[in-house]
């Protein structure tokens, strides 16, 4: 087994997106000592000033010269513009300079990258940190976003034992633990833990926010509405283009938990007391369970 060594320096990095992870990404990484400078991509000027001004970022660049310039390539957008970056850097992309990203899908970012990017596919290795929060935004970026929190490898059969292990230590210098899956097993997992909830948050938002007397009931809620609903105020452009982009195994997800509460609303209609403490007593205690994990 390779020996990662986290403490090396990773040259150039440039994020592409400085929103909350990516200029989270740009502080741990300096912080660490790690880098010589981040350089930054985005469409906001506003925020690219703000990450400026947080020292997230060092001077912002266009993709063409992040291509040209960089060692490191990190990919902090939403999953559907993944591709249309690909391809602007394709023709300008040296052979030294590894990709990696922050997406929350990866099927289909792994497609478009061998599509584009082709043989040049090999300088890609997919990642997901799994670390974020509601805001988004430089402005909410917080140094140890990463620290004690997972990333996802997904490697591609075209990388280099030499660049996985590069990457794995570049997600490990800013904090995170490291793990290793295929990215059919990402997608499969990450819809049912991290997209449904996402879904589900927005829903019941949505639900109260339409009701004829919403602003009677929003003036009422409590701290389990507010913990439930938290992540409804994430990114609406990057759950839309997870959802779409993890589309086959969200519906699958979602047909699963329309299932239960269906057999939900028919124990409530039946008045069987019975029936609905069992299915609470299992969530309960399979809940309890994950806080000792």
């Amino acid at each position: 087994m390779a020996i990662i060594n986290p403490a090396r320096n990773y040259g150039t990095v440039t994020v592409i997106g400085v929103g909350l992870i990516g200029a989270s990404l740009g502080l741990a990484l300096k912080k660490a000592g790690v880098v010589n400078k981040v350089l930054g991509v985005g469409r906001s000027s506003a925020n690219l000033d703000q990450a400026l001004k947080m020292g997230a970022i060092d001077a912002v660049v266009d993709l063409v010269e992040a291509a040209k310039q960089s060692d490191v390539i990190v990919l902090c957008i939403p999953v559907a513009q993944m591709r249309a970056v690909f391809e602007v850097i394709e023709p300008h992309l040296e052979s030294r300079t590894m990709i990696t990203d922050a997406g929350s899908t990866k099927g289909d970012v792994i497609l478009a990258a061998k599509e584009v990017l082709g043989k040049k596919a090999c300088q890609f290795v997919p990642a997901h940190p799994i670390a974020g929060g509601a805001q988004h935004g430089a402005g909410a970026a917080k140094t140890d976003l990463f620290q004690g929190k997972q990333t996802i490898l997904c490697p591609l059969q075209e990388n280099s034992p030499q660049d996985t292990d590069l990457i794995e230590g570049f997600w490990r210098s800013i904090g995170s633990v490291v793990k290793k899956i295929s990215n059919v097993q990402h997608d499969a997992i990450y819809a049912a833990v991290s997209h449904l909830p996402h879904i589900l948050s927005y829903a019941l938002m949505a639900s109260v926010v339409n009701s004829e007397d919403a602003e009677h009931k929003l003036s009422h809620v409590g701290a389990g509405f507010k913990d439930f609903t938290r992540i409804a105020a994430s990114s609406p452009e990057m759950w839309r283009d997870i959802c779409l982009g993890n589309r086959t195994a969200v519906l699958k997800e979602l047909d699963q938990y329309l299932l239960i509460v269906n057999h939900m609303r028919k124990l409530i209609a039946e008045n069987d007391g019975a029936g609905l403490e069992k299915l609470f007593d299992k969530a309960s205690k399979a809940r309890q369970d994950l806080d000792v994990l």
